[in-house]
């Protein structure tokens, strides 16, 4: 969740992002990145939830 390929994905590295945008980035992923989108295999209500379920610090 530190990052790695990618930006990190804690709850102090998100707090300032809005929500939209980032589910945004979940469902259309980011071009010439590693992040995939996952707009297949997602609805919109689900990455929301992903949003605000990282935003509190997923489990470890």
């Amino acid at each position: 969740m530190r990052g790695g390929l990618g930006s990190p994905l804690t709850p102090e590295a998100l707090k300032d992002k809005p929500d939209a945008g980032l589910a945004a980035v979940i469902l259309a992923g980011r071009p010439g990145t590693p992040m995939p989108p996952w707009r297949p295999f997602l609805t919109e209500e689900e990455a929301i939830w992903l949003v605000y379920w990282l935003k509190q610090g997923a489990p470890p």
